[in-house]
């Protein structure tokens, strides 16, 4: 990895792309410091501490700090992510968008351009509920029209804003921005969260118990980053042999190719749903009071993974369970909408392919849907247990990090993606070269 990128900066045109893209991960984490006007910090960081949920722990994580500094950029981009998914499943569900899908380039585009105008719709939405639940929680300096619409501007323009330096990484950059912006808010929290189980663990301990706390850490983050790449590049291969044609003289056809089906299909939107779906009503309890008694109050502590694990009360530690249902439901959920076996079938049919052994047409594509599940299973299991070691860390010995499971995985797959549009970039340039010789 750091011999392709030394390689790279050899390259002027990938060097003033890496440039960019590092200028514009500056103005990132300036903009993470910028207050939204009319909003109490100091109140909102109390009120941020009481919250007994991790909820808002989960939001802070993806934005880098910047939901707890309460900055322009405190949606970050997860209206557009949002957008993004929304779009995919309306691609599956109306005609008209596949029919753009399926246009090339200029199809590509009108998806973009309206993924866009959902995502400022998406981002109107999401700050008018803010602006209006922390004006209920006296965040908000004056609680007043002039103040709420101030803060739905601000929040409103800064995820627009982030969403198009995205879109700038991608066409100026090394690309793969949005994930970029996602990934460089998501590592400038692990230097704050290893500070902390440094003061929690080593900090004025004997150097034994400081060494061995020291070493469980990191094999703890090693066996976490070694799953998810692991993970990440697993596929399984469906071998594919095509027919041997004759045309006039020629022999064509009767190549030997494969289908690659990586296990970890739906990649990180299994446990984004998940936790999302987890976190909703504990987000809404807190807006209106966080009422932590009855009924009312065992439902909200199940369902928040803080509680987890807990040596204390096992009890709430049904909600791990919730959530594992929750991730193998969402990872077939969204493998289904994305990968059609029946659809594969049929081109692999009229290109004269077929899986050897396995009949052209619905056979092959009975065969390829029980191959994608059990998968699938094994994916989600896989994610299931990468998600689940920092939870089981926190519950278990009070290890309170914002980064886990879910940020580990979206870091490796970024970087590795990153690397390889890195190398696929020195590789177009080589070819380059050798046409213009």
């Amino acid at each position: 990895m750091f011999k392709t990128f030394q390689n790279a900066l050899k390259v002027k045109e990938i060097r003033q792309r890496l440039l960019f893209t590092f200028l514009m991960m500056i103005v990132i984490r300036l903009g993470c410091q910028l207050p939204v006007p009319g909003v109490d910090r100091e109140y909102f960081s109390n009120w941020f501490a009481q919250q007994t949920g991790d909820s808002f722990n989960f939001i802070d994580a993806f934005t880098g700090g910047s939901f707890l500094n309460m900055s322009v950029f405190a949606l970050n981009i997860t209206p557009y992510i949002t957008s993004s998914i929304i779009m995919q499943l309306l691609t599956i569900a109306i005609p008209k968008l596949e029919e753009m899908q399926k246009e090339g380039e200029d199809g590509r585009k009108k998806i973009a351009s309206i993924t866009r105008y959902v995502t400022v719709g998406l981002a109107l939405i999401e700050s008018t509920a803010m602006a209006i639940g922390f004006g209920n929680q006296k965040v908000l300096e004056n609680f007043n029209f002039l103040s709420v619409l101030t803060v739905i501007c601000a929040l409103t323009a800064g995820s627009a804003f982030l969403m198009w330096i995205g879109e700038q990484i991608t066409d100026k950059g090394i690309g793969n921005g949005i994930s970029i912006v996602l990934t460089i808010n998501i590592i400038s929290r692990i230097p704050q969260d290893f500070t902390s189980l440094y003061a929690q663990f080593m900090k004025d301990k004997s150097f034994a118990k400081a060494f061995i706390a020291g070493i469980i850490i990191v094999a703890i983050v090693l066996i976490t980053v070694i799953l998810t790449i692991i993970l990440n590049g697993a596929e399984r291969r469906i071998p594919v042999q095509y027919a041997k044609k004759v045309q006039g003289r020629k022999v064509m056809g009767g190549q030997t190719s494969h289908i690659p089906l990586k296990v970890n299909t739906g990649g990180v939107i299994p446990i984004i749903f998940a936790s999302s779906l987890m976190q909703l009503p504990v987000v809404i309890a807190s807006f209106f009071g966080n009422n932590q008694q009855g009924a009312l109050g065992t439902f909200l502590r199940v369902m928040s993974s803080r509680n987890w694990f807990k040596r204390e009360n096992w009890v709430y530690s049904i909600g791990a369970l919730i959530y594992v249902i929750l991730v193998i439901f969402f990872a077939y959920f969204y493998t289904s909408i994305t990968f059609n076996p029946l659809e594969i079938a049929d081109n692999m049919k009229k290109q004269g392919g077929f899986v050897p052994g396995i009949r052209p047409g619905k056979p092959t594509s009975e065969y390829l849907t029980k191959i994608l599940n059990y998968i699938v299973f094994i994916g989600a299991v896989g994610l299931i247990i990468v998600a689940i070691i920092p939870i089981f860390c926190n519950g278990m010995f009070g290890a309170d990090v914002s980064f886990g499971g879910t940020s580990l995985i979206i870091i490796v797959g970024v970087i590795l993606e990153t690397m390889k549009q890195v190398e696929s970039m020195m590789l177009v340039r080589n070819y380059k070269g050798f046409l213009d010789n």
